[in-house]
C-alpha cells in the first residue's frame, strides 16, 4: 500500500486532535509505529491574530503543533489566492484533510488533490451545517449529536457523506465539554475514513437536502439572556454558550445621579430549571443555592456566576456578597 501524502487544513482547537492522530500514523514521524501509511507533508492554518484583552499576536493551536513536529506551515490570508495554490501544489498532496479551518475553499483548491478534500464536521449532517454546530445542538435541547466525514464541495458542509458516528449529549454538558468529546470522536472517525479511502472501500452518499438545518456563527450579543424565553430554553443556551460567547444579563445599579439607569453585567455559567411561575426577569427568591428568576415559563435558579471584573463564584456566595433584592428585575 503506497503512502498517502496529506495536507492538513485547520485552525481551531477542534482541529488539533485530528492532526495529532495523523502524526501518530505518519510513517516519517510516528514514535510507536505507523497505524496507517500517511505522511503529513504540510499544514495550512490561519495567520497569527491578536488575542485576549492584551491583543497579543498569537499563532493558532494547529500552527504551534505543526511547528513542534517540524512540518512546513502555510498561513495565508486567502488560501485561494494564486500564490497559495502554487505553494500547496508544490507539496504534492494526494488528499487534503480540513477540520475547522475557517476559510471557504475555491473550486481550484478543492480539485487540487487527486483524492479530493475530506472534511470532519461536528454534527450529524445534514443537521447543523455552519460554524457553530456544537453550540446550536445544545441550545436546541438535542440529546444526540455526532461527527461526520464528507467530501467537500463549494457549498458549505453540503458534500457527500463518507462516515458518521453518533455521540450522546448528557444533560449537564456544556459546549466546552462536548467539544472535547467530539474532537476525540472526530479524530478516530477521520482515521477510519482515510483507511477506507486508501483501501478503495468508501461508499459515500448524498445528503438529504430536505433535512438541512443551520448552525450560524455566534456573536457576543447572542449570549444576552432573554428572560421572556422559557426557563428550559435559557438553561440550554447557557450550557451551549459556555465557554463562548458566554451568557449574561444586566443588573440595574442605582445611584444618586442616575437611579436605576446604570447597569453592571453578570455572567451566568450554571443554572437549574424550577417549576415556579413569576413575572419575567423578576427576582423571586434570594436564598438557598442562588437567586431564583422568573422567565416566560417556569423559573431559573442561578447556581454559578461571574460578576463583572470578579472571579467565578457559586450562586449562594454571590447572594452573600452582593446586593440583590426580592422583586429586583434582571435586564
Amino acid at each position: 500500500m503506497s503512502v498517502m501524502r496529506v495536507v492538513f487544513m485547520g485552525s481551531a482547537p477542534l482541529s488539533c486532535r485530528a492532526l495529532e492522530s495523523l502524526f501518530a500514523a505518519d510513517v516519517t514521524r510516528s514514535e510507536d509505529g505507523p497505524s496507517l501509511p500517511v505522511q503529513v507533508v504540510g499544514v495550512v492554518t490561519q495567520p497569527d491574530r491578536p488575542k485576549g484583552r492584551s491583543l497579543t499576536v498569537a499563532s493558532s493551536p494547529v500552527k504551534m503543533l505543526a511547528e513542534r513536529k517540524g512540518v512546513p506551515v502555510l498561513s495565508p490570508e486567502n488560501v485561494n489566492a494564486a500564490e497559495s495554490l502554487v505553494a500547496i501544489r508544490a507539496l504534492r498532496p494526494d488528499i487534503a484533510v480540513v477540520v475547522a479551518f475557517g476559510q471557504m475553499l475555491s473550486e481550484n483548491l478543492l480539485n487540487l488533490p487527486p483524492r479530493k478534500c475530506v472534511n470532519v464536521h461536528a454534527s450529524l449532517l445534514p443537521r447543523y451545517r455552519g460554524a457553530a454546530p456544537i453550540q446550536w445542538a445544545i441550545a436546541n435541547g438535542d440529546i444526540v449529536t455526532g461527527v461526520t466525514t464528507m467530501y467537500m464541495v463549494r457549498k458549505m458542509d453540503a458534500g457527500d457523506i463518507i462516515m458518521q458516528r453518533e455521540v450522546r449529549i448528557p444533560a449537564d454538558d456544556t459546549a466546552g465539554v462536548l467539544h472535547d468529546r467530539l474532537a476525540s470522536e472526530g479524530a478516530t472517525l477521520l482515521m477510519e475514513t482515510l483507511e477506507a479511502i486508501s483501501q478503495g472501500t468508501v461508499v459515500s452518499r448524498a445528503q438529504d437536502e430536505t433535512a438541512v438545518t443551520l448552525a450560524p456563527k455566534l456573536y457576543k450579543e447572542d449570549g444576552r439572556i432573554r428572560w421572556a424565553m422559557p426557563a428550559a430554553a435559557i438553561h440550554n443556551r447557557i450550557r451551549a454558550f459556555n465557554p463562548w460567547p458566554g451568557s449574561f444579563c444586566l443588573l440595574p445599579v442605582g445611584s444618586k445621579r442616575a437611579p436605576e439607569t446604570e447597569v453592571s453585567r453578570l455572567k451566568i455559567l450554571r443554572t437549574r430549571v424550577e417549576s415556579v411561575q413569576a413575572e419575567t426577569g423578576r427576582v423571586i427568591e434570594v436564598s438557598g443555592e442562588g437567586p431564583l428568576i422568573g422567565t416566560g415559563r417556569d423559573a431559573l435558579r442561578i447556581l454559578e456566576v461571574q460578576p463583572e471584573g470578579k472571579k467565578i463564584m457559586s450562586g449562594d456566595s454571590y447572594l452573600c456578597g452582593h446586593a440583590l433584592n426580592l422583586n429586583d428585575f434582571l435586564l
